[in-house]
């Protein structure tokens, strides 16, 4: 799957690729799922066998670093673009989103993803492999899609934005 993929393709449903194992990313994940959405988002553990079942054209090393949104028309969305869709996708965010995407709110957005990346180094490193997100056959971990196996655990820098 390129990064180029689906442009121009309408977006009818979204998946949202989480780190399983980050509190602060199983924390967005719950609120996610919490709002009305205008778009189906799909949250998925980056890495996952389910994710990689998914998506197997996609670097899922890479996932694990960086946050990824893929549309249903093959568009990936990744660090500052990720956030904006899951914004757009929701009823309540969408206007948000769009003032997010103009010159006047990209540097909030940018700051928005630093703080994340940051408080993610902050709490330190996990060290896990790429299977160790879900643990289970399906990628959404023993306990099923609800699982909450990453809260309060350690995160390293996998979602750090590029240079």
């Amino acid at each position: 799957m390129s990064r180029g993929g689906g442009r121009g393709v309408p977006v009818h449903r979204l998946t949202v690729l989480f780190d399983a194992e980050c509190g602060l990313c199983a924390h967005v994940r719950d609120w996610l799922v919490r709002q009305r959405q205008l778009v189906p988002l799909d949250l998925v553990p980056a890495g996952s066998a389910l994710a990689r079942e998914l998506f197997p054209g996609l670097d899922h090393q890479a996932t694990l670093r960086r946050i990824t949104v893929v549309g249903d028309g093959g568009q990936v969305y990744t660090d500052d673009a990720a956030f904006l869709v899951c914004l757009w996708a929701l009823a309540d965010h969408r206007d948000k989103a769009a003032w997010l995407a103009s010159p006047a709110g990209k540097p909030f957005i940018r700051a928005a993803v630093l703080a994340a990346s940051a408080y993610r180094e902050s709490t330190g490193a996990a060290g896990r492999r790429l299977d160790g997100p879900g643990g289970g056959p399906d990628g959404r971990g023993a306990g099923g899609p609800g699982e909450r196996s990453g809260e309060g655990s350690p995160c390293d820098d996998r979602c750090l934005p590029p240079d």
